[in-house]
């Protein structure tokens, strides 16, 4: 918006669009600064706790940091609700997040089918007891779950969602693809196909949420993936290692096919499936966003809606 004065208009200052609202860098700025003040605040608290092998403590201080710095800016300059950031509490939330646990799930136990199909892995039997095993099941699953929040709040939460507002959809999901994929340099054992499939898996992620705006759906196709990975077939989770009881898959095959000691991460297989489901993500008509999604306004708005992401 101008300022009209006597026949001429005086623009707005550089950090304000056309309509008089911050631009979205400045935006993007603001939450980060945000979410590193409460997540020092969290940490510190985290470190007069007892230790724990998982790391929940961590997790949890990411992901709530992650939310509350999203909400504050959302509702501040954006006027939206909390709902708006993509974690609404409604029926469609639930039918997102079982929906993207069978997504997530299915395509890593495809890039399993693919390896044992090969010859390339099998399972052997383990110590434990059944109430070990199904114990595990359910802490990993939590435990999951809270590390899949965290990274979709901070790779596909309100700083994504600003982007793709300020830049476009693709330079939006390419930056954050590559930013989710370096983020991984650290883990044990990674290597040149476990970074690109780890950005294949960014952009998979990014369609997820761009396709219903839910970030309920995002964090099940994350979490359904790490599980079934890492509880279910007992196979490293990019380089991290989680026993499961009972028995112990072992990778006999070449490692650029089932990943060796990062994971399906690290494989062809996991290439092959992650580039089905973008595919899959991009052509389908069964996913859009919910009504009552709709109703809160996504930054991310109806011109990028499900038939064009």
């Amino acid at each position: 918006m101008n300022r009209v004065t006597a026949g001429s208009s005086v623009p707005e200052p550089g950090w304000l669009s056309e309509g008089g609202r911050l631009r979205a860098g400045w935006r993007i700025l603001a939450f980060f600064g945000l979410f590193a003040l409460f997540a020092i605040a969290g940490q510190l608290a985290a470190s007069v706790l007892p230790r724990n092998p998982l790391g929940w403590v961590s997790w949890l201080a990411t992901a709530g940091s992650a939310l509350v710095a999203g909400w504050i800016v959302l509702s501040h300059f954006d006027g939206r609700p909390l709902g708006a950031l993509g974690f609404p509490w409604s029926r469609a939330a639930a039918v997102d997040f079982g929906r993207g646990l069978v997504l997530g799930g299915g395509l890593l136990g495809s890039a399993a089918l693919l390896v044992f199909a090969s010859g390339s892995a099998r399972f052997v039997a383990d110590g434990g007891t059944p109430g070990d095993y199904l114990a595990q099941l359910g802490v990993t699953l939590l435990y999951f779950g809270i590390a899949a929040a965290a990274e979709e709040l901070l790779f596909r939460g309100y700083a994504f969602q600003a982007l793709v507002e300020g830049i476009g959809t693709w330079p939006a999901i390419l930056i954050s693809s590559a930013l989710f994929s370096w983020m991984h340099g650290q883990n044990p054992n990674i290597t040149a196909l476990a970074f690109g499939n780890i950005f294949l898996a960014g952009v998979l992620l990014a369609l997820a949420y761009l396709r219903t705006r839910s970030l309920w759906y995002a964090t099940a196709v994350h979490l359904g993936w790490n599980w079934v990975m890492a509880s279910l077939l007992d196979f490293p989770v990019s380089g991290l290692v989680f026993d499961t009881p009972l028995y112990d898959a072992v990778e006999e095959g070449a490692d650029w096919w089932t990943g060796g000691s990062f994971g399906p991460e690290a494989g062809a297989a996991g290439t092959i499936v992650l580039l089905a489901g973008i595919a899959w993500l991009l052509r389908t008509r069964r996913l859009r966003e919910s009504p009552e999604m709709r109703a809160l306004r996504p930054l991310v708005d109806a011109r990028l809606g499900p038939e064009e992401p």
